[in-house]
């Protein structure tokens, strides 16, 4: 199996920096802020060609234990070190060792697994002056690193494999083996899509929380509308923190698992407020998370409170996902609190207001009470096919001529604008191709008209779709015939003619 690593300590010390320089990634959000982290997050290491998984926690704060949240955080936190086979117990070498502390060691202690003490934020600092005070822990020798600066990686991955080595999971020449087949399945997978097959027929929750694999679901809408609590339904289990405030989720949480023997990432974001409303610098960096995940995601699901309505933040967030060309489900969350006339409303209100977003589906549902969850998943799954469609020159040119035969494109200047044929140019959103004549005149009515069509004709349910025009190169464009003397006569003649004529 592949070792797990979880990274534990109060806020503040650095745990998302470590993170994120053992995954070689930018994943885990990293503010000089205490509390950011609030979620587990897992992310995917080598070390010397073997494989590890790692997984972020939120800080433990003693002096909070009062509050709902925190009981929330420190519950991510404990179920991290229950599946993780060596933890890192980070600590601050500029504050040294404080109550806090203390009190996660006791329960560091009660877990009886392999503990290591890292000492991080020790530049400009003399280990032999700093990290013997950190021996008064019982756990062995601290290991001093920068992970804001890359210091001691190398020393940290080496004493954590030597630590696991000792385990019986992890004996000699076990974690190559492991290392060799997960590179084997890995291979198999872009093959045939083993790997899927693999995850559906039983496997255990670490091999569920490997890094994103599969189709990436991200969960977007205003703060406190719902995304954790339908994250946590679509998994059927307490993934993420689902609390009744705003701004709960600060980070983007990417949870692979398998639904019916098919792999997916669902990704929890932070809620995004309007622009002047936000004026904290941790809830800038969220939005920005949040924005990026919808351009890493295959579909978007964008959650509406249904008593609400369609609010300008929501039109703002659509606006992004249409930009970004993601599929896209709309969700109207809490629908089940709505009576039959405001329901009726709220279907009226969304068809005049989402005219231009005809091709995403509108699905009432409710989180809470897990209603509706079958049918989300269904317009998901259709959603994404939709996108991925390959479409032959030929189908394309015959919908092309089909469409301007029952609507002829417009005059321009006298002449007839004419599209010759199409194909297809990409997916991720479906892409065609239109070449003809003039066709940078095409009124942007006919364009819309055209894009209509086609979303129609090929079954674009779910999914935008991009039309590019291009018009042909004139071979004579800028060229002037030089005449013979036989046709310049002639000429001179015709004139001579229409001057007579005109006399007359």
């Amino acid at each position: 199996m592949i070792p797990v690593i979880a990274i534990i300590g109060r806020p503040n010390v650095g745990k998302s920096t470590l993170f994120n320089q053992l995954t070689g990634t930018r994943q885990a959000l990293v503010v000089d802020l205490p509390g950011v982290t609030r979620d587990r997050q897992f992310g995917e290491g080598e070390y010397e060609g073997q494989k590890f998984i790692v997984i972020d926690t939120g800080g433990l704060e003693t002096d909070k234990r009062a509050d709902v949240l925190w009981k929330h955080v420190a519950s991510q936190a404990h179920q991290a070190m229950l599946e993780a086979d060596v933890v890192l117990f980070m600590l601050d070498a500029q504050t040294g060792i404080i109550p806090a502390d203390q009190t996660i060691l006791t329960t560091l202690r009660q877990l009886k697994k392999p503990v290591l003490v890292i000492v991080n934020k020790m530049d400009g600092q003399d280990p032999k002056s700093v990290l013997p005070d950190f021996y008064q822990l019982g756990l062995g020798h601290p290991l001093g690193i920068s992970a804001a600066h890359q210091r001691g990686m190398q020393p940290l991955l080496k004493t954590i494999f030597e630590r696991l080595a000792e385990l019986p999971n992890f004996a000699k020449g076990a974690l190559e083996a492991e290392s060799d087949k997960a590179q084997s399945e890995s291979e198999t997978s872009e093959g045939d899509g083993a790997d899927a097959k693999d995850e559906a027929s039983g496997s255990s929750s670490r091999t569920a929380e490997r890094p994103p694999r599969g189709v990436k679901l991200a969960i977007v809408g205003k703060p406190n509308v719902g995304k954790s609590t339908l994250v946590n339904r679509l998994l059927g289990e307490e993934r993420v923190i689902a609390f009744d405030a705003p701004g709960t989720t600060r980070d983007s949480i990417y949870i692979p698992f398998t639904r019916q023997g098919k792999p997916y990432v669902l990704i929890d974001t932070a809620g995004v407020r309007k622009r002047a409303r936000i004026d904290q610098a941790l809830e800038k960096f969220s939005v920005v998370k949040t924005l990026q995940a919808i351009e890493d995601s295959d579909v978007a699901v964008l959650m509406i409170n249904a008593d609400e309505g369609l609010t300008d933040q929501d039109l703002s967030l659509l606006h992004f996902i249409l930009e970004a060309g993601r599929p896209l489900v709309i969700a109207l969350n809490q629908w089940d609190k709505l009576t039959t006339e405001k329901k009726t409303v709220v279907k009226t209100m969304l068809a005049e207001r989402l005219a231009f977003a005809k091709f995403a589906q509108i699905h009432p549902m409710s989180a809470l009470k897990g209603q509706g969850l079958v049918g989300l998943w269904r317009w998901i799954d259709k959603a994404y096919e939709a996108s991925i469609k390959t479409f032959s020159t030929a189908t394309l040119t015959r919908l092309l001529q089909k469409a301007t035969t029952e609507h002829q494109p417009p005059l321009v200047q006298g002449r007839r604008i004419k599209l010759r044929y199409a194909h297809s140019g990409g997916q991720r959103p479906p892409l065609i191709v239109i070449h003809g004549n003039q066709t940078e005149a095409l009124p942007e009515a006919y364009r819309r008209y055209l894009n209509n069509f086609f979303h129609h004709a090929l079954r674009l349910e779910g999914t935008p779709l991009t039309l590019i025009f291009k018009t042909g190169d004139n071979p004579y464009a800028g060229r002037r015939n030089t005449l013979t003397p036989r046709q310049e006569q002639k000429r001179k003649r015709l004139m001579d003619w229409v001057k007579k004529r005109k006399k007359r």
